[in-house]
């Protein structure tokens, strides 16, 4: 074809774009302002430690396996994955603990022997999540809502009879109250609202999709740790001829007669046919489309939530602990109100402790672990983070000595931390939102940007803070739908 396309960030969906655009027979430039690709799917190294830096889950890795199959290229030979037995750990205070198996039967057992929950209901509720699922991926999740085709297809129709059963007129909490008897089950069962940085108590039912993510289709664990997502897909991207460019902040995305025409990068004008944003959208207009017509209504839509991060070397191995470890909150709603309500952190935060060690051997020395210990926060208001990480790693350290009956202060040989004001200047996420709007509406899923400019010509979007949405699988399929349309 001999046309250019430039990519603007190499975020996990501006290479995925990258990646598609190259298959086109586009001849591909990505430009980004760090020195490195991946944006929050990242990794640190400390002192004999490495921690995957930002997303720590894996689903549907089938979307990246799609990569390498369209280029031509057998996946299992570039990019290794195991699937989980137990998705995840679950603890609370008073000494109850829950291994999420990936057998459905031996979690609905596991429930009922030691929540005392019907291991029916367990059953019944990962159905209707495949309901809601089957339903609404094809609509939302493979589609751009902005376009008038998706609304007149046969399954659009076939979803629009089914709303009432598909969440959108309940909250996340009010279904999961209806469907379980146990609080602590239900508190499981709205964490899930997290994966998109919501609020559980005001986000629609909807996201009940979430567990037949994790539980009908399985949650997975690549075998060289969550970065290598990123390295394998970077390094199919230069395998078809894709240049990247780090340490190059775009500076313009450059416009004439309604068309996007090139950037500006370093003082110089590079022209392309086609221009792909994937910086946060609400940064991008601040920034490099400036001078362009501003989406006013997706711009001041309340933001996601934030994380707060400590990254820990441990001394010690704990063998209670697994890949993915939850120590619940007492007072779950009071600690949501505290994040979107309060702007500010509960005393009693709910602590997530990824470890990939567990898997993954040399990501820690011998006889120790790597915490990537994190904690829903709020985004950035302006708050007195110094402060508040202060007291926060107390209440972390105090709630984890309390649940695992231990003493870790002595423990911790490294530590670095992720605010949301390092999270904003590191990935350009807008106050250092994670998932960017939030998912507090029934009308969220519409205030998200297209995957294409409406205003200018040639320009479109990619990535967590646009359609679909964020997460891994999200800002993948946000490539894909961006690319389909070209």
């Amino acid at each position: 074809m001999n046309k250019k396309a430039l990519v603007i960030g190499s975020g996990i969906a501006g290479i995925a774009a990258s990646i598609r655009l190259a298959i086109k027979g586009y001849h591909v430039e990505v430009f980004e302002a760090n020195a490195y690709p991946g944006g929050k799917l990242s990794e640190i190294v400390l002192n004999g430690y490495r921690f995957d830096a930002g997303p720590s889950l894996f689903t549907l890795p089938d979307q990246v396996e799609e990569l390498f199959r369209l280029a031509g290229k057998r996946p299992e030979e570039h990019f290794e994955y195991l699937k989980l037995d137990v998705a995840c750990h679950y603890f609370w205070e008073d000494g109850k603990r829950l291994k999420a198996w990936s057998d459905i039967n031996r979690f609905a057992e596991e429930v009922e022997s030691k929540l005392g929950e019907p291991a029916s209901h367990i059953r019944e509720a990962l159905k209707r999540s495949a309901f809601i699922y089957n339903h609404l991926a094809p609509l939302f999740m493979h589609r751009s809502l902005h376009k008038f085709g998706t609304w007149t297809n046969p399954q659009a129709l076939k979803s629009y009879l089914r709303m009432g059963k598909l969440g959108i007129f309940s909250t996340m909490n009010k279904a999961n109250e209806r469907q379980f008897s146990s609080p602590k089950l239900v508190q499981l069962f709205n964490r899930y609202a997290t994966y998109n940085g919501s609020n559980p108590y005001e986000t629609p039912a909807t996201l009940n999709i979430i567990p037949h993510l994790e539980f009908n289709i399985g949650a997975f664990f690549p075998k060289k740790g969550m970065h290598d997502i990123t390295m394998s897909l970077y390094h199919l991207a230069l395998s078809l001829g894709v240049t990247y460019h780090f340490d190059s902040p775009v500076e313009e995305i450059l416009v004439g007669n309604g068309k996007a025409t090139g950037v500006l990068v370093k003082g110089k004008e590079i022209p392309a046919d086609i221009v792909v944003n994937n910086m946060d959208m609400v940064n991008a207009y601040k920034t490099i489309l400036r001078k362009q017509k501003q989406p006013k209504l997706l711009l001041e839509q309340p933001k996601s939530s934030s994380a707060l991060i400590f990254y820990w070397g441990i001394k010690h191995v704990f063998p209670e602990l697994d890949l993915h470890n939850i120590l619940f909150s007492e007072d779950y709603q009071t600690e949501f109100d505290h994040i979107f309500k309060k702007g500010t952190i509960y005393q009693d935060p709910s602590v997530y402790i990824n470890i990939t060690s567990v898997y993954k051997k040399d990501d820690a020395p011998a006889g120790c672990m790597n915490w990537f210990t994190m904690i829903n926060v709020p985004n950035n208001q302006g708050q007195d983070w110094d402060v508040l990480i202060a007291e926060a790693r107390k209440n972390i350290i105090s709630k984890i000595n309390r649940v695992l009956k231990s003493d870790i202060e002595p423990l911790i040989e490294v530590e670095e931390i992720l605010d949301p004001r390092s999270i904003e200047s590191k990935t350009s996420s807008a106050q250092g939102a994670l998932y960017g709007n939030s998912s507090n509406n029934k009308f969220a899923a519409f205030l998200r940007h297209s995957n294409f400019s409406s205003e200018i010509k040639n320009l479109y979007f990619c990535g967590g803070s646009v359609h679909p949405g964020g997460g891994i699988p999200l800002s993948l399929l946000s490539a894909k739908i961006m690319s389909e349309m070209i």
